[in-house]
Formats: structure tokens, sequence, C-alpha cells
């Protein structure tokens, strides 16, 4: 199996996993986006403690495999995470799929979100692959200011 077809294997499997796709009960932070060019639509929901650590999050909505594959590895990712690992981390995962951002080494802390590394040669896929990171930034700046 070549590089590709295990990346696009990956995203399926998130695209069509259910582990972090639920509304979240308690949830104290909540964050709709939308790309209305394409249609995706997600609410991501956390759970943050006093101290800012990310102790649970989810999403519901809908939209195509890399969007729902994205949100669901970020999920993976930000869960434990402080608010500022978290921002830092969409931070990496923006400048990756920009381009700004190429070591491989750098890019390690992404995890398996290291798939969506070569997304910008389909740009009409870009906002897709994006959505819940700047959802995920958007509610953190939000969740600072109440």
């Amino acid at each position: 199996m070549n590089l590709n077809e295990l990346y696009t294997e990956l995203i399926l499997e998130h695209s069509q996993s259910g582990h972090n796709r639920k509304h979240l009960d308690h949830a104290n932070c909540s964050e709709r986006g939308h790309n209305p060019s394409c249609g995706d639509d997600i609410t991501l929901e956390l759970i943050c403690d006093e101290e800012g650590t990310i102790k649970d999050a989810s999403f519901t909505g809908s939209g195509c495999a890399i969007s729902q594959a994205s949100t669901s590895i970020m999920i993976d990712l930000i869960k434990g995470k402080s608010k500022e690992e978290a921002e830092k981390l969409a931070d990496i995962f923006i400048s990756m799929i920009k381009k700004e951002i190429t070591d491989d080494e750098e890019l390690e802390v992404l995890e398996d979100a290291i798939v969506f590394k070569n997304i910008s040669n389909m740009p009409p896929r870009v906002k897709c692959a994006v959505l819940s990171w700047h959802t995920l930034k958007e509610a953190l700046k939000n969740k600072e200011k109440s």
C-alpha cells in the first residue's frame, strides 16, 4: 500500500467513524463553523476546565469526507490539551495547509492530521480541511471572552 492509499484510507475511516460525532452534554464552549461554498456545516462542542484544559470535545453536523475527517482527527488531537496547545496545533495545521511549514519534523505534532499535508494541491478542498481548525480557534477565542 502506498502512502496516498494509506492517507485516503485514514480519511475515509475518520469520516465514517462516529466516535467524535455526538452532542456533548455539559459542553461549556460551542461554536458553529459553516462553509457556504460547499455546504460543510459543523458545530464543535468542548468541555474545558477552569485551567483551560480541553477535557472532552465532539462535533455534530454534516459535510464532505474531508471536513468530517479533519474534524474528527482534530478532536482526537486536542483532547487533554491546554487551550494554548490546541491553538498552537491549529496554527501549525493551517500553516501546513498554506505550505508555510513543510518540514515533516515540525509537522509531527499533528500526528494523523498530517494526512492533509497535500490538500493544498486541491484548492477547492482546502476550506473543507481547515473548517474545523478555524472553528476551534474561534471557539477558544470566544471562551476566553466569557
